[in-house]
This record gives C-alpha cells, structure tokens and sequence, in this order.
C-alpha cells in the first residue's frame, strides 16, 4: 500500500469510527437522557455540544460564527490534503490521514447539528477537588494523534517531512 493510500484510508476509517460512536452514543445509547454515565472511577461518559472551537474557545452560535469556522476548517482540510499527497513518509501520510479525518467528522457533526458532540470526560479527585479534563470525541483523539505522530516524524523520522 502506497503511504497516499495508507493516509486516505486512516482519514475514512477515522471519519466512519467517529460518526458511528455519536451516532450510537445519540440515537442508541441515548446519553441525553441518561446524563453522566460514570464508566471508570476516571472515566465518565457525559454529552457535550461545542459551538467553539478547540477546547470550547471561542463559543459563538450565531450562523455567522458557524459558517466561518466551517470555512476555516475547509481551507486547513484542502491544505492538509494537499501536504497528505506530497507526503513521502507513510507517517506522515497517516498522521495528515487522521488530522484530516478528525477535522471532517467533527465538521459533519457542524453541519448536521450546529455543533459538536463531545462525549468522553477523564477527571481524577485529589484532597476532595476534582479536576476535569475537556470533554472530547474520537475525531479529536484523532487529530491529537495526528498532530504527535507528524511531530515525531518531523523531528526524528527520516526523511522528516515538511510542509508545503
């Protein structure tokens, strides 16, 4: 398998295991109705709907907000799309695979409900405080992943890869 395969296919697998969480999560499993679903004593299941961006930065849920993050998030998947195909490394390749898959599977969330379904929370209690991590999804997993596995391959793989 050519590495341009190999990165096409992680972003359509990434893309199919992140809508098919939600959707079951939603539609199956019902997590609006059931609240906190506590899985681990560090691990809760608990829905989110994130109108911001990364992180919940910059909540805005005016269409104007809406349709511009979707743009900015259209050019960053065509732009990574292009350095993915340019790529000569087949970590590279994946890395740019799952970023772009992340980016599209939380952009089909965007469009389909005016946010994005965030569901899993780790948190851990110390001295009676707990803290809380972000609540996230499979898509943002992804691009987590993508992101260290590009940087690694960019300061320590061989050839490392650049950007266009």
């Amino acid at each position: 398998m050519t590495p341009l395969r190999a990165g096409i296919l992680s972003a359509i697998v990434t893309v199919i295991l992140d809508q098919a969480s939600k959707l079951w999560l939603l539609n199956v499993f019902d997590l609006a109705h059931r609240g906190v679903v506590r899985v681990t004593p560090f691990f809760d299941l608990v829905l989110a709907w994130n109108i911001g961006i990364s992180f919940g930065w910059l909540q805005n849920d005016s269409q104007e907000a809406q349709i511009a993050l979707m743009a900015v998030k259209a050019v960053a998947v065509v732009a990574l799309a292009i350095w993915m195909a340019r790529s000569h490394t087949r970590l590279a390749t994946v890395a740019l695979g799952l970023i772009i898959g992340g980016a599209i599977g939380n952009g089909i969330d965007r469009l389909a409900y005016g946010a994005v379904v965030d569901f899993a929370l780790f948190h851990i209690e110390i001295g009676g405080n707990t803290f809380n991590w972000y609540v996230f999804n499979l898509a943002d997993v992804a691009i987590v992943a993508g992101v260290a596995a590009l940087l690694y391959d960019s300061f320590l793989g061989v050839p490392a890869a650049k950007a266009p």
